[in-house]
């Protein structure tokens, strides 16, 4: 997966939208609206019309046209080729708000292959804390960029889907895909 994530600001250019602002807009999936969100030329955020963590309008920033934020018109098309099963690794540059800790688990998440799912303890042995499998769950269901972040990869240790921040039905599609598209069995 080739995502260049970024923890710290990056300065845009003040002749387009993003320039030190945050964006949004709403692109319609087969798991509902997501809501993309861009700061400094990167993708923030993707959330999903209803899920555990809503963003607030702060977050939010101004609705823009995903064509007028290059970010935001990269990530739909991505998207949009994700759910046709034609992309199986997103390339958009990010900006992960988050603790150390998350920013670790968020990072390890990106390593998970598409079509493959690892339990919350093997995700805590990755990262060198195998004792913190209910702390990765806590920051992996934080993940602000779902999907692309693929958080929907990690399962209960025998196996069951457990937690997901945007409904277990989301989780079962993503998973369903992935499977259907990469022949593997996940569920």
């Amino acid at each position: 997966m080739t995502v260049r994530t970024v923890l710290a600001g990056h300065q845009g250019s003040a002749d387009r939208p993003g320039a030190g602002r945050r964006w949004h807009t709403v692109i319609a999936s087969p798991i509902g609206p997501l809501t993309l969100i861009a700061a400094d030329g990167r993708l923030a955020g993707m959330h999903m019309e209803i899920t555990r963590y809503e963003p607030d309008a702060g977050t939010l920033g101004t609705a823009l046209d995903r064509d007028a934020e290059p970010v935001l018109a990269a990530a739909a098309r991505q998207l949009d080729a994700y759910f046709d099963g034609e992309l199986t690794s997103f390339d958009l540059p990010l900006t992960l708000d988050g603790s150390p800790f998350q920013r670790t688990v968020w990072a390890a998440l990106q390593n998970i292959p598409y079509g493959e799912t690892i339990s919350y303890g093997e995700l805590a042995r990755r990262i060198g804390q195998p004792s913190a499998s209910r702390a990765v769950g806590l920051a992996n269901g934080k993940n602000p960029v779902s999907i692309v972040v693929p958080c929907h990869r990690v399962i209960g240790a025998d196996g069951s889907l457990t937690g997901y921040g945007g409904g277990m039905d989301r989780k079962r599609f993503l998973l369903g895909l992935e499977q259907r598209v990469s022949g593997q069995t996940l569920l």
